[in-house]
Order: C-alpha cells, then structure tokens, then sequence
C-alpha cells in the first residue's frame, strides 16, 4: 500500500492489520509482532523454553502466522491464536527431542516437589510457576498462558483429558497456595493476561 507509512500501522487494530497483512503489507504484519512478540515469548518461558529456544519458537510462530494469515477471521485475538500456534510449535518440539516422551505415567508421579523459593512479599508468576512439576507448568501454561481448551492440551500433550484436568488443577491449587498473601487473604477470578 504506497504511502501507507509505519505511524498508520500503529494505530490500526489489530484485526486491521492482520488484513493488511494478508493482503501482502509485510510492515502490518511486523507491527502485529512488535505488539505481541514479548507475549508470545513470556507463554513460551512458562511453559519451560529457555532464552535462544523461547525466540526462536517464537520467530518460527510468527511465521507460520505470516504464513496463514489469512486463516485468522477474527474469532479471538490475535495474540491468542499466535500464543496457540507457539505452543503446539513448542510441545512440537519437545515430543521430537524426546524430552515430553521421558514424561511417562510413572515418571509424573515420580516427579520430587520442587523446593519453595524465597516467601518475599514481591513474588511474581515466574517464580511461583517453579514449584509445580513440569507436566503442572506445561498442562497450566498452556491451557492459562496459551489460551488452548483442555481437550487442545491432552491432544497436544497425547495425554488422556482426564490427566490433563488433574494436572491443571494440581497445578492452579499450587499456585494459589504460593500467591496467597500471607495474611490468609485467597485470591480468587484473577488470570494475567499471558
């Protein structure tokens, strides 16, 4: 689109961009992940990538988005659908290096409890997702962080749904232990947005 500057693409929402996008503007498309690529990135950290491998999922998620862009019709945001590709991109991943195949029924139940950090008042969601186990965290992650439905990640995870429940409750009961203020006070209907 001549004379369609970078400023314009600012102000366009995002549904806008992902039109333009699919039209072939490869600025709108770079706008959408200047917006949402620390997002993307962060889903990825909790779910267990570390550094390089967190950017380079997800680089490869945005361009499988790029790549399907027209796929996108608007039903959710975009930073939902992009999170749900970097995940199944991620998990992906993992089962082709054998580290989520290690992860068997015995393994799971064998896992030691994590050793709880600091009790600091300033306590923030990376800390706290390290005392659950890495099953919990990509089961948690990926139905919180990632925005996937539960039947998604027992799909993705090739776990029976019910294992996935669990693992999801497991985890959220950790995690409000951990969070709670210690003054008994519960928190409760509070999700971050990533």
């Amino acid at each position: 689109m001549p004379g369609f500057g970078h400023t314009k693409f600012a102000t366009l929402h995002d549904v806008e961009l992902c039109t333009q996008s699919a039209m072939g503007e490869r600025r709108a498309f770079g706008e959408l992940v200047r917006r949402h690529g620390s997002a993307v990135r962060g889903v990825l950290r909790r779910m267990g990538a570390q550094g390089a491998e967190a950017d380079d999922v997800a680089q490869d998620a945005f361009l499988t988005a790029f790549e399907r862009i027209a796929e996108f019709r608007g039903e959710g945001t975009f930073a939902a659908w992009v999170k749900k590709i970097a995940a199944r991109l991620y998990l992906r991943r993992l089962q082709r290096d054998r580290r989520l195949g290690a992860m068997t029924a015995e393994a799971i139940e064998d896992e030691a409890d994590v050793v709880h950090g600091d009790t600091d008042a300033t306590i923030d969601l990376e800390e706290a997702l390290k005392v659950l186990s890495a099953t919990e965290r990509l089961c948690v992650t990926m139905c919180f962080g990632a925005g996937l439905s539960h039947t998604e990640a027992a799909e993705a995870l090739n776990l029976p749904l019910g294992t996935v429940k669990s693992h999801v409750k497991r985890g959220l009961e950790k995690l409000r232990t951990r969070l709670a203020p210690e003054d008994g006070v519960v928190l409760e209907g509070r999700r971050g947005n990533g």
